[in-house]
């Protein structure tokens, strides 16, 4: 068994630790908010059309329509709206996991807040064999 040194505990069994416990981190790190909590716990998006490549537009919203839930959603919203963007671009932009990115877009898809488009439909992406055989020819040169 690994030896926990003393001061982290204090000096011995249940004594409370000492008062110079280290800070995780200081006041200008702002509020510190878990992924789990931003997405409500979910892990999967409501729907299955957020690969990396699909494009996140978003319009006006009607006058109707209910304020966003977070500043994360209002985040991604104010930059699809600017410029139509990628799932990939807005989890780097974000800096937010991917997972969490698409849980988001999956509340402002069922929200009626964005729109979601493909560059290229699945049917006419090549074959994989047909890449294979690209690749191939590409390291033989």
């Amino acid at each position: 068994m690994t030896d926990i040194p003393s001061q982290w505990f204090g000096d011995g069994p249940g004594e409370p630790a000492p008062a110079s416990t280290p800070e995780w981190f200081d006041d200008d790190a702002g509020p510190l908010v878990r992924l789990y909590a931003m997405t409500g716990g979910r892990a999967r998006p409501t729907s299955e059309v957020f690969d990396l490549i699909a494009v996140i537009s978003a319009g006006e919203p009607n006058e109707d329509a209910p304020a966003l839930p977070s500043p994360e959603h209002a985040s991604i919203v104010a930059r699809c709206r600017a410029v139509p963007t990628s799932v990939a671009d807005i989890a780097a932009d974000s800096g937010l996991p991917i997972g969490v990115v698409r849980v988001l877009l999956g509340d402002l898809l069922d929200a009626g807040r964005i729109q979601v488009s493909r560059p290229v439909p699945a049917a006419e992406l090549p074959d994989a064999h047909i890449l294979e055989e690209v690749i191939d020819g590409l390291r033989a040169l």
